[in-house]
């Protein structure tokens, strides 16, 4: 039987973790590294990239940094090779990269531009990482696993909080890995979800920074706050190594128990109040007839 730390090592194993140039995608990349693989990290911003590979590997050694916009396949496609050509393979693909670019809970404030550019990056970055980079791990022919980053946004409907084009892709992303997972068990490559609930990022910041908007999510949350991204290195773990290794075409909820709840409550009158004065225009302000 295979003791703890024979479970969860990455000695030898070659991770790509997308959006790593802040948020969780760092926090992703450092638990890999620190758990024994090589990482090459990617995201748009290529200045901030560099600073973190530095800071994650001051060697340089086993951290890569390649800047990429997953919406093109080009560029995941010339990531990828760059990857296999400095460490010989990928073996663990995490599909962090994502935005929220309609900037309004309102679907009838969205613009279509804005709605598309989010399904751009969160729904066909992940299906570009993940047919290139899990095409080549078919074709080693050693298998890998895949962790894509949904969120609870895509487990259902939210009032006036969540944007509906994010929570759409991250819901088709829930449901492109287990249709995924079912076409590539059978050559050894895993397919798996996280959905986290709320964490800081840059995305969540007007979450975390206006009071009304805090309590009204904190009383959602069954264990009453934010979780710390630390908290979600356990099932990336499990995910990525052989601790894992029967498990595809799942989503585990890291979210302090937000889902397990019946119904999300209304909004406030001052949490819309808030909304207005935080976006710009009339993001922030629900149309009324």
């Amino acid at each position: 039987m295979l003791n703890r730390d024979e479970l969860f090592d990455l000695s030898g194993k070659t991770a790509l973790v997308t959006g790593a140039s802040s948020g969780l995608g760092v926090t992703f990349a450092r638990a890999l590294l620190a758990n024994g693989a090589s990482v090459a990290i990617c995201a748009r911003r290529g200045d901030r990239l560099r600073e973190v590979a530095s800071e994650l590997d001051p060697t340089g050694e086993r951290v890569l940094a390649l800047r990429c916009d997953v919406g093109d396949a080009e560029q995941v496609r010339a990531v990828a090779e760059a990857a296999v050509k400095r460490f010989g393979r990928i073996d663990i693909l995490v599909n962090n990269a994502g935005i929220e670019a309609e900037g309004s809970p309102f679907a009838e404030r969205i613009a279509d531009d804005d709605f598309a550019e989010t399904v751009r990056v969160n729904l066909l970055g992940v299906w570009h990482c993940t047919r290139i980079v899990g095409t080549g791990m078919i074709e080693r022919g050693k298998g890998g696993s895949i962790i894509n980053i949904s969120s609870i946004g895509g487990l259902g409907g939210s009032k006036g909080m969540m944007s509906p084009g994010y929570s759409a892709t991250k819901a088709a992303v829930i449901n492109l890995t287990q249709n995924v997972a079912a076409n590539w068990g059978d050559r050894g490559v895993r397919v798996n979800c996280i959905a986290p609930g709320y964490f800081p990022s840059e995305m969540s910041e007007f979450v975390r920074t206006n009071p009304p908007v805090t309590e009204h999510v904190w009383g959602q949350i069954p264990v009453g706050r934010f979780g710390d991204p630390e908290e979600l290195v356990g099932t990336l773990l499990l995910l990525a190594s052989d601790a894992g290794s029967y498990m595809t075409g799942q989503t585990i909820a890291v979210d302090g128990g937000f889902s397990a709840t019946v119904g999300a409550r209304t909004p406030s009158s001052e949490l819309y109040d808030v909304w207005e004065s935080w976006l710009p225009g009339d993001k922030g302000r629900p149309l009324r007839p």
